[in-house]
């Protein structure tokens, strides 16, 4: 996990067996709600893989972004926008970024 005071990114929060060695969904969210309720927006760069937005009360965005590659400039474009306009909403918002293993995309 990197973390700025801001922006943490994160590996893919994951359930079942996947959880013995990525984050598990059900503690990313209970560290999400405990640290920052109501003030985090969590964005899924992974295109591989997708999960149940219900964890995060729906504040997702994913951005189709295949491993091992580099995202289209719309692509780009679109996260950094949305990113900025969640940041400038309130000072205390902050941002979770993952793909699936949390450092490549």
């Amino acid at each position: 996990v990197f973390s700025t005071d801001r922006i943490i990114a994160m590996s893919f929060p994951s359930s079942g067996k996947q959880s013995f060695y990525r984050n598990p969904i059900k503690e990313v969210a209970r560290f999400l709600d405990t640290k920052h309720p109501g003030h985090y927006k969590v964005y899924n760069l992974c295109s591989e893989k997708g999960y149940d937005p219900k964890y995060f009360h729906y504040r997702v965005e994913r951005i189709f972004i295949d491993d091992h590659n580099v995202p289209a400039l719309q692509d780009m474009l679109k996260f950094t926008a949305s990113v900025r306009e969640w940041m400038s909403q309130d000072e205390k918002n902050i941002v979770a970024i993952h793909c699936k293993g949390g450092k490549g995309r």
